[in-house]
């Protein structure tokens, strides 16, 4: 049933309060409750289904050209050209002004690393590559962590808690918990391992636009408790760890690139999940990982 301060069921832009209450509590007419706008159709979901599956399709694919000596540009290059091969839309591209088809972050990169020509990835690097595809109108978004040769004890355990917390936060959401339990399950994994969760960039709604209006905190928080989690939502789980401290910097001169503010190393693992009658739907599954039943892979290139 339509609340008082719904919007009224006529279209008019109203609270139902102030247009038709008063006329249909005298018809006896009971209208039926509006759709929730973050519930997707069973045709949209469809849809994601598509979209979540040719990104991953797209990222088992990258993953071969992700090594030490080549330069973060020929894997954009390459992430490029095999989503127009396949018909589909590089959803970074020129996205609020955004260089490239991809997002390439190293080392004390937390995010939106623009991919370059003169960028070399190197042995005991940890990389982060973040793709996200428009498929029909809808979207598709994740991200891996790679792990180049010889890394540091420390960047090891960075990369693989994140794998941890992350694939604990997907095991976590379900229809009738709040979207809360995603912090409430990062939070204490993190923290017990001496790292911290940025607060300054979170998951989000996903669907015919690329951020819809659900904002996945990862840390323990309020807000989220607030969203109850029903069949048919989609959005993304995305924690992004640092070494250090949780503050972040945007680099001056791109107004792109997001460092740790102390420089330590970062680290992040996403996927775009669907709440189901039971439970969740990973959406952007690679074919490996379908095949297997992993959900999260940490990538050792030896």
């Amino acid at each position: 049933m339509v609340g008082r301060n719904d919007l009224c069921w006529c279209g008019s832009g109203k609270k139902y309060k102030r247009c038709h209450i008063t006329q249909d509590q005298t018809t006896g007419f009971i209208p039926p409750k509006p759709r929730n706008p973050l519930i997707k159709t069973a045709e949209e979901i469809e849809q994601m289904r598509r979209a979540g599956a040719f990104n991953g399709q797209l990222m088992e694919y990258i993953r071969d050209y992700v090594k030490p000596g080549v330069s973060t540009e020929s894997i954009n290059k390459r992430v490029h050209e095999y989503t127009l091969d396949h018909g589909h839309i590089p959803a970074t591209l020129n996205y609020h002004g955004f260089p490239k088809s991809c997002c390439i972050s190293r080392n004390s990169v937390v995010c939106h690393g623009i991919p370059r020509i003169d960028e070399f990835l190197a042995e005991g690097d940890i990389v982060n590559v973040d793709l996200t595809t428009i498929v029909d109108g809808f979207f598709g978004d994740q991200s891996e962590t790679f792990i180049l040769g010889q890394v540091s004890p420390a960047a090891m355990q960075l990369v693989e808690v994140t794998a941890i917390a992350t694939e604990a936060a997907i095991k976590a959401v379900g229809p009738g918990k709040r979207l809360s339990i995603v912090g409430d399950t990062v939070d204490p994994i993190i923290k017990a391992a001496g790292f911290s969760v940025v607060r300054s960039y979170t998951g989000h709604g996903i669907g015919r636009q690329f951020h819809e209006n659900i904002t996945v905190l990862h840390h323990k928080n309020r807000e989220n408790h607030e969203i109850l989690l029903e069949p048919g939502m989609t959005f993304t789980i995305e924690p992004m760890i640092n070494a250090g401290s949780f503050g972040v910097v945007t680099d001056k001169n791109d107004g792109w690139t997001v460092w740790t503010r102390d420089k330590s190393l970062s680290a992040q693992f996403e996927h775009t999940i669907l709440i189901t009658e039971t439970g969740r739907e990973i959406l952007t599954l690679t074919p490996s990982q379908r095949k297997s039943g992993q959900i999260i892979t940490v990538n050792y290139i030896r």
